[in-house]
């Protein structure tokens, strides 16, 4: 419990400290174009504007930057997966969920493909005993495996919070079914990915004889079984909150 608080913490404190000191630098010079309102031709007006874009994207770029560094302090730290016996839970699904909802598909496609290289870094320095082991086998399906479905389910979140979000009857819900869709995406393009590239490999098949599978989809059932459904539940409960906050908070602080 403790590391959810600094979790959530992190997702609200940080984005929403730097937001708010580059709101207060915006006011200040919107304070001083006021001033000279009076002497400006229309060309001074256009240069206004492109300088307040040039300021709404410095925010974006501030906001991603912050959304990356949450990850990869959770990707290197206990923040990021809780290892028990048998079993590593991973709440890196949760900052590229909130990404991909406050910051767009294209800053949930950043936040996912942050998160895949973390992981394909596990899997080139041992940091996970499996992908380790199967980036012995063939490191081209490694990097495949672990970066491309990670880039995906961010992208794809964004998409459908994007798509929802626009539709008065479900927009008050597109957090709640983003943050849901997200771990669902991981669990699925990961495993696909794994079924396609290793399920005949030697490795993968002592994990379906262990599990008594009879097929690749009662293989991911299985092998996915009570992490997948934790990782989905804490995911939805967590980004679905942090997310509808930031959300408005940021888009208040456009106002």
């Amino acid at each position: 419990m403790r590391y959810f608080g600094i979790c959530i913490h992190l997702f609200v404190f940080i984005p929403s400290v730097i937001t708010l000191q580059l709101k207060m630098s915006e006011r200040q010079d919107c304070r001083f174009i006021r001033r000279k309102g009076d002497f400006m031709n229309n060309n001074q007006t256009s240069a206004v504007n492109n300088t307040a874009n040039k300021t709404f994207t410095t925010k974006y770029m501030v906001e991603l930057a912050a959304m990356i560094a949450i990850i990869i302090i959770m990707a290197f730290t206990p923040l990021g997966y809780i290892k028990l016996p048998g079993l590593t839970i991973t709440f890196l699904t949760i900052p590229v969920a909130v990404g991909a909802i406050i910051l767009g598909p294209v800053g949930g496609l950043i936040c996912g493909l942050t998160f895949g290289l973390t992981s394909l870094y596990q899997a080139v320095t041992g940091g996970s005993v499996f992908t380790f082991a199967l980036f012995n086998i063939s490191p081209v399906f490694t990097i495949i495996l672990t970066v491309v479905p990670r880039t995906l389910e961010g992208l794809l979140t964004g998409l459908i919070f994007k798509g929802l979000h626009s539709i008065n009857g479900v927009k008050k819900f597109s957090y709640y079914i983003a943050s849901l869709c997200c771990p669902l995406l991981n669990t699925l393009l990961f495993m696909s990915s794994l079924v396609l590239f290793f399920y005949n490999t030697d490795y993968v098949q002592a994990f379906v004889t262990a599990l008594g599978a009879k097929n690749p989809l009662i293989f991911v059932v299985l092998f996915v079984g009570v992490q997948g459904l934790i990782e989905a539940g804490i995911c939805f409960i967590v980004a679905s909150v942090v997310s509808r906050a930031l959300y408005a908070a940021l888009k208040l602080n456009q106002n």
